[in-house]
């Protein structure tokens, strides 16, 4: 009798400590803010999107999420909003370089560690960094052509952006010129925007006109080298007739490369950067401080471009 009384005073200990724990867990729960410089019609970003909610699904926090389009005093006001709002911690990409040194150094003052991720700025104070390293991505891209034989010293090729001057573009460039600039080899950055039909529009006219000089084509976006085809289709371009590399974090590009319109593609893992860049955050606002950066990110040909699709498709 005894055992038994003890045995229920244990279970019923047990049970209080489990109810004590969940409610403690419950109570751990917290909000985090993740601001992005892109378009919610840009598909890449519906990807990164996708890792966000998972990671909230996953742990129970809440995410609260917003795009800016570019605008880089909207994206500055939704930081400033979570920092008044005391978010456990704050995932970013940067819309322009240097435009979130104030910004950073805010979260930081509030005790809010703040992750950037896709579009590193290493002139401003965040805890980390997520991503890919674009001057790579940029050197990567412009050397491929060079080492495939694609493009030779005195040639021209066309870089399409959706904003020009932003973070990305800017350091893609970089990683280009580091390698064209030596072979005497020169470019044209154009702006493309973020809305797919205009991007189709303005690139299938620059290409009219120019298409007796352009050598190659280097994508400076996802968006950009997704309308690849359809802009080949309008300019009556064949596939392989000019080389193309550049962003493939979307299916319209993984079947560009498929179809040989685009002869290579960087991917970025935009769920798993999402993803990863959520849950430094919540590390570092655990006192875990990351001391270090998440670099990702790869170049794929036809070989491997069924993969990717695979995985945009949910396969």
């Amino acid at each position: 009798m005894l055992k038994r009384t003890i045995a229920i005073v244990s279970a019923a200990l047990v049970a209080t400590s489990l109810g004590l724990a969940t409610t403690a867990y419950a109570q751990a729960k917290k909000t985090y803010y993740w601001v992005s410089h892109g378009s919610p019609a840009d598909p890449v970003w519906t990807y990164f999107l996708a890792g966000a909610k998972q990671w909230a699904d996953d742990t129970g926090n809440t995410v609260n999420t917003s795009f800016h389009n570019g605008d880089v005093p909207a994206h500055q006001e939704a930081i400033r909003a979570a920092i008044a709002a005391k978010a456990s911690g704050i995932v970013t990409s940067s819309p322009d370089p240097g435009s979130l040194v104030k910004v950073a150094e805010e979260a930081r003052a509030a005790g809010i560690p703040i992750i950037n991720m896709n579009t590193p700025d290493p002139s401003a104070n965040f805890n980390a960094y997520v991503g890919g390293n674009n001057v790579a991505f940029g050197r990567g891209w412009a050397q491929y052509l060079v080492d495939k034989k694609l493009v030779k010293e005195g040639d021209f090729v066309w870089m399409p952006v959706e904003v020009p001057g932003a973070t990305y573009g800017v350091q893609e460039e970089e990683g280009i010129a580091s390698v064209f600039k030596p072979l005497n080899i020169t470019w044209e950055v154009t702006d493309a925007t973020l809305d797919q039909a205009e991007i189709i529009t303005r690139m299938a006219d620059y290409l009219t006109a120019n298409k007796a000089k352009v050598k190659a084509i280097i994508g400076l976006g996802d968006l950009v080298t997704g309308s690849i085809k359809r802009v080949f289709d309008q300019a009556g371009v064949k596939p392989g007739e000019i080389p193309v590399v550049g962003w493939g974090n979307s299916r319209d590009t993984t079947q560009e490369v498929l179809e040989g319109y685009v002869n290579a593609a960087q991917w970025q893992d935009p769920q798993a950067t999402s993803y990863m860049a959520l849950s430094m955050a919540a590390m570092a606002a655990s006192k875990i401080p990351p001391g270090f950066d998440i670099i990702v990110g790869s170049l794929y040909e036809k070989d491997r471009a069924q993969l990717y699709d695979d995985i945009l498709a949910g396969k």
